[in-house]
């Protein structure tokens, strides 16, 4: 009826406020009017209504959510032209803002704030947050600069949450002094920070690595009296990190205990990727473990990325272990998990049992995505089985998984390995036509494996065609270049494209110098080797473990071993881990200068700090047999047959490899051809103690 009499809704309205039967349980009656009402002033007379009721604001409420689902959006124009008394006016539109912003409409959120204020009809501050939040989340710095702007000019107060969103913003785009200039604002203008101000700008300034001011505010707070917590100290942590500063973070970690903060479980997630980086597997163990005694639940993320360490030193019975603690427990492997594991099966060269894992994720009801497959296809290229390669690219397609630019360069890079350069360039056209195409990435991929199969100067022509493409060469094309010009002995060549990459202001990374490093030192050219070591210091670009090991592996080499040693120091003291390449290059040197007594001590060091020695560390020690060395290679053998029992069977595969070599049994296992080993341990033991090494063997 209400329809058809439109006339007459502004009358029952009125009779219905009048006597206030609203308020007498008729508020369906009210809904049931703003249905009826075809005409906006009467939907802004019956919001107007529902303001008035007891508990107005969730009846109003419900009215506004009404009116807005049904994109009735002229009646904030009824509103600001006031039809209602201003302060309902303004209580309305305020409760329009709120909807708005709950329902992430930025564009209709500043449509009524600005009409709100070309009329002076001003939005309270929670508002105003509501707004600058949601734009914050958009990434529209430059308009929530803007609003802040507007709200100071006609008098809107700013709360504290106004500024930390402000903060944020600047912090989320990179504009930290922005951010510090804000605070400076702030402290003028007596709104004084909270904990949670000094965390946002704590976050921003590890981010743009700026640790120090970072560091200063978190002085600021304590003696603010502010609380401290891990969400204070964990962007801190995590920026030292990811620059490889691994001391400072791990020294932050103790500066939290010391002052009573408790680590979360992703401070110390942040320690164990940050170790396994380095190679340092075994001690994100012993941080995994810490987690666990403070009782708190290490979760899939701290399980994957201790799987990752493992598996990156090649050790995939520790990451196995890890895998059976998860289904054995109430965390589930995740496709990450199976993937990480696979990964580290394949780098070394364990094809068949990466397979394996592979169904036997499926079985668990974990789909394989294309990451399972992409690191399956590089496995059997790297295998060069290129048949099982296409047969899982082909799989792949089959299931529905559309391959992306990695699973195809991946192939590519494949084919490149083997030298077919024509079945490469045939991916990549078949590439281009899927919607990929040719990237700096692909790029690099030709350039590296075509320079790799000793094609120099087309590699070269080919990174300075890349310009023709409108792609600009990085440090990766030239490295790659450089690094193959280093192989082939044209260290003059290497040297010209480091400069030129310099003159364009592309930036040498670890890799590049390391590759420089290590021909200039295994050439001899050590004080060129020194000169690219400080360089790339003085650059900030921190060495790593292999740019520490081709310095030390040259001066090795050419009998220098103290200043090996000196930097052998340097590196454990930086927090940089020796791994069994360290070991190796140092029980080599010795051994060839006849120091047994220090060939035992780093051999007993390599085994306490649990990294696996391999068949090149025992070659190293058994290689002097023949120079009347017997009673030292007892120890060694004392180490491998007697030593304890993970460490023996860590040890007893690559000592046999290593034996086997050096006394020419063949094919045959030494440990299985030298039965009294296994059978006979009494006998073993005793001979050994009497250092008979003929009958031990």
């Amino acid at each position: 009826m209400l329809r058809e009499c439109g006339l007459a809704h502004k009358t029952i309205i009125f009779v219905l406020d009048e006597f206030d039967l609203f308020t007498q349980g008729k508020q369906r009656l009210l809904y049931s009017l703003l249905d009826a009402m075809q005409c906006v002033t009467s939907q802004a007379v019956v919001i107007g209504v529902s303001c008035r009721l007891n508990g107005w604001l969730k009846s109003a409420y419900w009215v506004v959510e009404r009116v807005i689902s049904c994109n009735v959006h002229r009646v904030v124009d009824v509103l600001v032209d006031g039809y209602l008394n201003l302060q309902v006016s303004v209580e309305i539109l305020n409760l329009f803002l709120r909807v708005y912003a709950k329902n992430a409409n930025v564009e209709q959120c500043l449509l009524v704030f600005e009409k709100m204020l070309r009329n002076q009809l001003l939005p309270d501050v929670k508002n105003c947050n509501r707004i600058l939040r949601s734009l914050r989340d958009r990434n529209m710095v430059a308009k929530a600069r803007e609003v802040y702007r507007m709200m100071g000019e006609v008098g809107i107060k700013p709360s504290i949450v106004t500024y930390n969103t402000m903060l944020d913003s600047f912090c989320r785009e990179g504009e930290v002094q922005q951010a510090l200039d804000l605070l400076s604002e702030m402290q003028r203008k007596e709104r004084y920070p909270n904990d949670v101000t000094y965390n946002i700008l704590i976050n921003g300034l590890s981010k743009k690595g700026e640790f120090n001011l970072a560091r200063g505010l978190i002085g600021e707070m304590l003696n603010k009296g502010l609380e401290v917590s891990a969400y204070t100290y964990n962007p801190l942590i995590y920026g030292y990190c990811e620059k490889g500063m691994v001391v400072e973070a791990l020294g932050l970690g103790v500066e939290m205990e010391i002052r009573g903060v408790s680590p979360i479980v992703s401070t110390y997630n942040t320690f164990i990727y940050a170790l396994c980086q380095q190679g340092r597997a075994s001690e994100a163990r012993q941080w995994f473990s810490v987690m666990l005694k403070k009782n708190l639940v290490p979760d899939i993320r701290s399980y994957n990325t201790l799987i990752y360490g493992y598996c990156r030193l090649g050790n995939t019975n520790d990451a196995f272990s890890l895998l059976h603690d998860l289904r054995t427990g109430d965390i589930f492997p995740t496709v990450v998990t199976y993937n990480t594991i696979m990964d580290g099966l394949c780098g070394k060269g364990e094809l068949e049992d990466a397979m394996q894992l592979k169904d036997e994720m499926t079985r668990c009801g974990i789909s394989p995505d294309v990451f399972t497959y992409t690191i399956l296809v590089h496995g059997s290229c790297k295998a060069g089985n290129l048949l099982l390669a296409k047969e899982l690219f082909d799989e792949m397609l089959h299931k529905g998984l559309e391959p992306d630019s990695v699973a195809y360069t991946t192939r590519i890079a494949g084919e490149l390995r083997l030298g077919d350069i024509l079945k490469a360039c045939k991916l990549q056209e078949e590439m281009s036509v899927k919607g990929f195409p040719p990237d700096i990435i692909i790029y690099n991929v030709f350039v590296d494996g075509i320079a790799k199969l000793g094609n120099l100067e087309e590699a070269t022509e080919l990174l300075h065609k890349m310009v023709g493409d409108g792609l600009m060469p990085d440090h990766v094309t030239y490295t790659s270049v450089i690094h193959a010009y280093l192989e082939f002995g044209n260290l003059k060549k290497a040297r010209e494209l480091f400069d030129e990459m310099i003159s364009k202001e592309i930036s040498p990374t670890v890799v590049t110098y390391t590759v420089l490093i290590h021909a200039h030192a295994g050439k001899g050219r050590l004080e060129l080797a020194h000169m690219y070591f400080s360089e790339m210091q003085q650059k900030s670009i921190l060495p790593n473990v292999i740019t520490y090991n081709a310095l030390i592996n040259g001066l090795c080499t050419y009998r220098r071993i103290n200043e090996a040693y000196s930097y052998f120091a340097e590196m454990k003291a930086r927090g940089i881990g020796p791994n069994k390449y360290t070991y190796t290059i140092l029980i080599n040197e010795n051994c060839d200068l006849g120091n047994w007594q220090e060939v035992s001590r780093l051999f007993k060091e390599m085994l306490d700090k649990r990294i696996q020695p391999d068949s090149l560390t025992y070659s190293a020690m058994l290689k002097n047999l023949g120079k009347d060395c017997k009673s030292h290679a007892i120890e060694y053998l004392d180490f491998i047959i007697l030593g304890d029992e993970e460490t023996s069977v860590i040890a007893a595969g690559e000592a046999d490899r290593a034996v086997m070599v050096h006394f020419g049994f063949g094919p045959t296992s030494y440990l299985g051809k030298h039965k009294s080993l296994c059978a006979f341990p009494d006998n073993t033991k005793l001979y050994c103690s009497k250092h008979d090494f003929i009958r031990a063997v």
